[in-house]
Formats: C-alpha cells, structure tokens, sequence
C-alpha cells in the first residue's frame, strides 16, 4: 500500500510538471534614436520544458523572433524563468542573445549581436494556457561603440503542448 501512495505522489508530481509552450505576441517598438523608425511588432516563442522545475520557480531553455512592421528581425536564443505567485497570477523573464537585422538604417542598433530581455506579469487559464503583458529590450551591451537600443510592450498568449 505504501508503495502504492508513493507512485501516486510520483505521477501525480509529474504531471504537474510544466510543458513546452508556445507564445505568440503582438506589440509596439519604440528606439531610443530619435530619428528611428517606432513601429508595430509581432513576435514568436518557443520555450522547452524546464531543466529546473521548484515549486514556484521554474527555469528553461527557449528561442525567440521578433519581426518589426517595416521588416527589422531578431532571432535569439537563452535562458527563460517563470515564478508562479499561486496557481494563476506569474511573473516572466527571459534573456536571449541573438542576431538583429534592421531593413531601413535608421533603426541600426549598432551592430547585429543584440540582446533581448523581458519581464512580464500574467495570467494562466484553467486549460494551462497563458496571457501576458511583457516589455522588452534589445541592446548590445555596449559591445560595440555605439548602442541606442528599442523597448518593446507586447500582449502574449502562450500555447502550453
């Protein structure tokens, strides 16, 4: 019996287990340089099931896109962090350095090694998915002379599979 209620507790940890998930965002870009072009932005996802799953925070593994309205690309890939307050109400935050391709000058970041950074507050629904509210940033980390950056307030919902 007693193995019984320890296979149990097993499988019933496992399961609470977070997935992969999804996340598909809908934003605004605002550069530092004045002169830049501020514009919409959409964004695309992935992160893996954590390495580290705690009872409140779990951390992983992901990759993200961000394709700016006038064609400016960042793909990136790092670390990704979720604290859960209770079982709705998390914070989010991620670091992913990656590469960034502006398609008109004026939005040079400085160089094509960006970073991007996130924090968000969100929500998750009894189906497991989740809705955020997130800002951005993409900076060189001053890697290279000159370093103007662009935050970013995106609307995120994340597909947990």
């Amino acid at each position: 019996m007693k193995h019984l209620f320890t296979s149990l507790a097993i499988l019933a940890g496992a399961t609470s287990v977070q997935a992969q998930t999804l996340i598909v965002g809908a934003g605004y870009a605002d550069f530092s340089f004045s002169q830049s072009l501020d514009q919409g932005l959409i964004s695309l996802e992935y992160q893996h099931r954590p390495f580290h799953q705690g009872e409140r925070l779990s951390t992983g593994l992901g990759g993200a896109l961000s394709v700016h309205e006038n064609g400016d690309v960042h793909v990136g890939a790092g670390v990704y962090g979720i604290y859960s307050f209770n079982q709705r109400w998390f914070v989010e935050g991620s670091v992913m350095p990656g590469f960034f391709s502006e398609a008109d000058e004026i939005n040079d970041l400085g160089g094509s090694f960006q970073i991007r950074s996130l924090l968000g507050l969100g929500y998750t629904f009894d189906n497991g998915n989740r809705l955020s509210v997130a800002i951005t940033h993409k900076s060189n980390a001053s890697t290279n002379d000159s370093n103007p950056g662009v935050n970013a307030a995106l609307l995120r919902y994340h597909f947990a599979f």
